[in-house]
């Protein structure tokens, strides 16, 4: 078994990208790994025409991936925005994969992202001896991306500043990098494109000029439209991060997971899921990321300082922890809920009495 913690998708499922190459007949645009349809197949599963089956990796409307594919090739560039915790980063990741095979050339964005880091930069040492040349350039992922023919991934496109967004301009209406210290350029060939991720809630982003929004398609994905997709959403993935972590104990109930969704959704929807009791929103984003937290924390405990099976107090510290955010407004939003839905509900006492606990 591999001791890697994460490995990149195409490294993870690499078998049934690998089935999907032998099974796919239709046309790819060129330099793509697979055609537009196995990208899809990757992405939302199924079983082929040998009888392999093919995991889904995204949970939700087809169509929105269809969109997101049928982007990727055309010369328009995608960008998935949403909430956080709506699956874009693991989506472009998985798409990038299954388009190009490769997911590495990945760019983070935050605060600090400069300008070099989005275009290209300089080994100083060669710099300094021989001043500018092919050898002391250091080409971003980006420009490999450009240089190979394949997908670059930018993530939280919103949280680099707005004058370092706008490099990426040229590069995608122009599909072309120029250096000017060396006055040449980086022309993309075949197959480039870039995915971009952003989100509207967290604190500190930056809007993207109209000229850029311009130069991308946008998916938005949306949270889960229904508990059912979200319950099933977080057990697929508890899971896969539970075999990866090799965390001790039993996988967990589905009792657990739905009363973490369930909590989750209603915080965040205002409601009770049946809209008889409405209530106060958390200031957290709750989101279905943040779900599957909350329960492989609880598997943590459970395994290293219980008997292995997940239960209401091992669920209930981290229920707190991804709740109460603003100590002073959603600890009051988070007792609320406590008293007036936990409590009233039969088959929640022991989780009721384990949250209590945690006050």
């Amino acid at each position: 078994m591999s001791q890697t913690l994460r490995q990149h998708a195409e490294q993870q499922f690499a078998e049934e990208l690998e089935e999907l190459k032998k099974a796919d007949n239709r046309e790819r645009p060129e330099n793509w790994v697979l055609s537009p349809w196995a990208v899809a197949e990757y992405l939302m599963g199924g079983t082929l025409a040998n009888g392999f089956q093919v995991s889904a990796k995204y949970i939700g409307n087809r169509r929105l991936m269809e969109t997101a594919i049928a982007t990727l090739a055309t010369d328009r560039a995608l960008l998935l925005f949403g909430v956080p915790g709506t699956a874009k980063s693991w989506v472009s990741e998985h798409l990038a994969a299954a388009v190009s095979g490769d997911s590495t050339l990945l760019i983070q964005g935050t605060a600090g992202t400069s300008e070099e880091q989005l275009r290209y930069g300089w080994n100083y040492a060669e710099l300094l001896a021989k001043g500018p040349s092919q050898a002391a350039l250091v080409p971003s992922p980006l420009m490999r991306a450009m240089e190979q023919g394949k997908t670059a991934r930018v993530e939280e496109l919103t949280r680099i500043p707005a004058d370092v967004q706008d490099t990426l301009i040229t590069i995608l209406s122009e599909k072309s990098l120029p250096v000017p210290e060396l006055g040449i350029e980086t022309q993309a060939i075949r197959g480039f494109n870039v995915i971009a991720t952003a989100n509207n809630r967290d604190k500190g982003i930056n809007e993207l000029s109209s000229a850029l929004k311009r130069r991308f398609n946008t998916v938005i994905l949306p949270v889960p439209a229904s508990e059912e997709e979200e319950v099933s959403i977080v057990t697929k993935r508890v899971s896969e991060l539970g075999r990866a972590l090799q965390l001790p104990g039993e996988p967990p109930a589905l009792k657990e997971v739905r009363r973490v969704v369930q909590i989750f959704r209603e915080l965040r929807n205002g409601q009770t899921e049946d809209g008889k009791t409405k209530l106060k929103s958390s200031s957290a984003t709750l989101s279905t990321a943040e779900a599957i937290s909350v329960i492989n924390s609880g598997m943590a405990l459970a395994g290293h300082f219980g008997d292995g099976v997940l239960r209401a107090g091992d669920i209930a510290a981290s229920l707190v922890g991804a709740i109460v955010k603003d100590p002073v407004q959603d600890a009051v939003v988070w007792r609320e809920y406590q008293e007036t839905v936990m409590k009233e509900r039969s088959d929640w006492k022991d989780l009721y009495r384990a949250c209590r606990e945690q006050d």
